[in-house]
């Protein structure tokens, strides 16, 4: 008996040798192929199985997946264009792949050379990676040396033979292009195909180094970096298809730096696999066996176990370059690799001297850079495996829209002709005014991402700011925490005018203001109160309230000029949009934004000569109306006092009469003395002056916000709801009489539409093509499947799973 098997095992394994070696016979017969057996390096999961024979052996591929005949071939170049297409096009769907995510300093790259078997790409600290790179790797038996390709971003992409120089230094290029750019980082994917005979069967997509940027403004650069690499890292993770290679630098599996991002985007870790990096520099940092123990086997509650895989993988990456000059470790891509092998032998070694153990068979499956490697490679094929049946309908429902796609263009093609192009153009100008008035009105088709509270109306349309610069809380506002647009959005901004405008207070003035108000009369040298007052009033309120006119006529042009996407979407939803033509499209936006601009700087030139009117010339009526009123309703108490009240007072007054008439001169002197003919200005003149400029203050106020309102209602939203479709459907008019070329630009119409034309026949062509090989493949699986080593097949590969873990 095997040793670690038990009996049901080694009878299904004796089973699967009989098969496996049947069906190679039929495979050699089939192709008249008679010749030895191949001296292809074994594949390097066969040192888990030493009673199965050579899985190249079989179908001339170094995986670990039993697949009769050359179909594996196929399959890998069928997911490897159908990776490339995805990427191109931004389809909804991918290929499955291996997404490697980690920190700069994690040993990312030196994992990834060591998992294709020669030095690639440059390693060290800083940015060295600036656009995904994706790494089609095939097992060649053949290959001594790497075979590069790199697939150009031409339509359809092309394979370009590449040298290692050559790619390198395309990406070094790529880097530095990318590095001047405002976004320094992009999502666009570097694609190249890899043949060597050390290469498993894997597709790798390598991510742009996770930054862990310090805190403080002065990193606010390195911090800016750090934000986008991880959005740019997120987005990747979110396709379904991809198994995430999660790696990870630490000693204690409580700090969950990169797993910090995998789990946002993968919560349970389903489709993940942790990786523990640089193994040869964290054994001896541990002093005991037990902390070993937890290392190599975290308990759930600080590492998930359901994790792909159950427990992480350890792995180390010898240090130095492979090359011929001075500094160079390695002479060739076989001593790298010798060394890596050495480097894993010597990691288990260590491991047992601090375990005082040999290792189990289950930890040593996760010892390694050939158990990863392995590991990846079934795992990759058994999604390759599950997932052909669902790319045949993805591919065919692709095919159908793209032939919908195609036979809209045809028909536009044929509608190129002046009355069907009038017709078109009156129909979109009538959709587009009717969307834009259920805008207004209020609906709630538009999509989410056009919404805005208010907070981002404020930073994208401006905020109202007092004279202390200071902006109420959004919590104040009725809505504000609300995504507004349209009519709703309108509403809310004058809202926000009225409480803003509404509580300002009248600035605080100082003596030498009033002082300087004073001046000097044409006729004489004393101080008129009333003039000071009225001076300081209108020149407070003019500088006070201007701004306001400007951020409310930007405030509410924002809003009018965000309805514009939303009207063209809506369109666009329903089927009115007009494409195709996007001159057009644009003269009818250019006519909408010039109008909207028109329209504010109007209004708000009519509202600045009403303030400028308020402020040139003091109206009392405007400012003491509150006064009458209470003085009236005063009068009125005192004219009812009663009959014995007034007896009294009028004897009161008798007596007191002839010392008033005594002292009246002399008071009225004083007064005129301390207010008139003194410049010194005393309490009671500075209190004066202080209530009658905020009594003018405030009149002002309250007719400035009232007529503000009222004007931009009239004189800016109202044109928008009945002069703008006027004057749109006059020009749109003159356009289709004068010059109906320029208006639709058919000739450069015409050519946009048959390049989308011919674009789309090659998509279809090559949507069809891929189709065909994955039916084709489809039906080998089937008929494989079908056959009585289906069980057996998935037994072998379950088996070399299991074992592993």
């Amino acid at each position: 008996m095997m040793s670690g098997w038990s009996p049901s095992q080694e009878a299904k394994v004796g089973a699967a040798e009989k098969w496996i070696s049947s069906q190679s016979q039929a495979a050699g017969s089939s192709s008249g192929n008679n010749s030895p057996p191949s001296s292809k390096p074994s594949s390097p999961c066969h040192s888990l199985f030493p009673s199965l024979p050579p899985l190249s052996n079989i179908n001339g591929n170094s995986g670990c997946f039993p697949v009769v005949g050359g179909s594996i071939e196929k399959l890998y170049e069928a997911y490897n264009e159908l990776h490339c297409l995805a990427q191109e096009l931004e389809k909804g769907f991918d290929a499955p792949a291996i997404l490697v995510v980690g920190h700069q300093t994690d040993g990312k790259s030196a994992l990834i050379e060591a998992l294709m078997g020669f030095q690639f790409n440059h390693v060290g600290g800083g940015t060295k990676t600036r656009r995904p790179i994706t790494l089609h790797m095939k097992y060649n038996a053949t290959a001594q040396q790497p075979i590069c390709y790199l697939i150009s971003e031409d339509n359809p992409p092309q394979e370009q033979g590449k040298s290692l120089e050559d790619i390198q230094e395309y990406i070094e290029a790529e880097n530095m292009r990318l590095e001047q750019e405002a976004c320094q980082f992009s999502v666009k994917e570097i694609i190249i195909k890899i043949d060597y005979k050390y290469c498993p069967n894997l597709t790798i997509i390598d991510t742009p180094g996770l930054i862990a940027a310090a805190p403080g403004r002065k990193n606010r650069v390195l911090q800016s970096q750090a934000r986008a690499v991880e959005a740019l890292v997120r987005s990747k993770m979110q396709h379904k298809e991809y198994i995430i290679l999660c790696l990870e630098d630490c000693s204690d599996w409580s700090n969950a730096t990169t797993r910090r991002v995998v789990m946002q985007v993968d919560p349970e870790m389903s489709r993940t696999v942790i990786v523990s990096t640089k193994l040869d520099t964290r054994i001896p940092q541990f002093g005991r066996s037990p902390d070993v123990e937890l290392f190599l086997r975290p308990p759930a509650s600080v590492l998930d176990g359901s994790i792909l895989g159950e427990t992480p993988f350890f792995t180390s990456v010898p240090s130095g370059r492979v090359g011929t000059n001075r500094d160079a470790v390695y002479r060739s891509n076989d001593q790298f690799k010798e060394a890596v092998a050495l480097r894993e032998s010597q990691d288990v070694a260590a491991l047992e001297e601090k375990l005082g153990r040999p290792l189990l068979k289950g930890e040593c499956a996760r010892i390694g850079i050939s158990k990863l490697k392995c590991f990846l490679e079934e795992l990759l094929q058994r999604r390759y495996m599950d997932n052909v049946p669902l790319i045949v309908p993805l591919l065919d429902k692709e095919s159908r829209n793209i032939k919908r796609k195609l036979r809209q263009i045809i028909h536009e093609l044929g509608n190129l002709d002046e009355a069907k192009l009038k017709e078109k153009g009156r129909l979109f100008r009538d959709s587009f005014l009717a969307k834009l008035s259920l805008l207004l009105k209020g609906t709630v088709v538009a999509p989410p991402e056009r919404f805005e509270t208010l907070q981002d109306e404020r930073v994208h349309g401006g905020a109202f700011l007092g004279p202390d610069g200071v902006q109420i809380s959004y919590k104040l506002m009725p809505n504000g925490g609300m995504r507004l647009y349209g009519g709703a959005q309108y509403h809310r901004a004058m809202a926000e005018f009225r409480f803003v405008v509404g509580s300002i207070k009248c600035p605080s003035i100082s003596r030498e203001e009033i002082i300087n108000a004073c001046g000097v009369e044409d006729i004489h040298d004393g101080t008129n109160y009333f003039r000071t007052a009225c001076v300081i009033a209108v020149a407070k309120a003019r500088d006070t309230f201007e701004p306001f006119l400007h951020q409310l006529g930007f405030r509410l042009s924002h809003i009018l000029r965000r309805l514009l996407p939303i009207t063209l979407y809506l369109l666009q939803k329903d089927g009115e949009y007009l494409s195709g033509h996007d001159v057009f499209v644009r003269r009818v936006t250019t006519a909408f934004y010039s109008f909207a601009e028109a329209t504010e700087q109007s209004c708000r030139e009519k509202c600045m000569e009403d303030l400028t009117s308020t402020t040139r010339y003091v109206t009392w009526s405007l400012h003491n109306k509150d006064l009458a009123v209470g003085s009236s309703a005063n009068g009125n108490k005192q004219d009812i006092k009663p009959r014995s009240e007034t007896k009294s007072n009028q004897a009161f007054i008798s007596t007191e009469v002839a010392g008033v008439n005594q002292t009246a001169e002399t008071r009225l002197v004083d007064l005129l003395e301390s207010t008139l003919w003194n410049r010194r200005l005393a309490p009671s003149s500075e209190q004066i002056v202080n209530a009658l400029v905020a009594q003018i203050f405030q009149g002002i106020r309250d007719h400035f916000l009232t007529s503000a309102e009222l004007k931009f209602n009239c004189f800016f939203l109202m044109p928008v709801v009945d002069k703008f479709p006027a004057l749109l459907r006059e020009d749109l008019e003159a356009a289709f009489e004068d010059d109906l070329d320029n208006a639709f630009d058919v000739a450069n119409a015409r050519r946009a539409l048959e390049q989308q034309k011919r674009d789309l026949e090659i998509e279809l062509r090559r949507i069809e093509r891929l189709k065909e090989k994955f039916e084709a493949i489809h039906l080998d699986l089937g008929g494989y499947q079908s056959s009585s080593g289906k069980d057996i097949a998935n037994q072998i590969t379950m088996l070399n799973i299991h074992d592993r873990i």
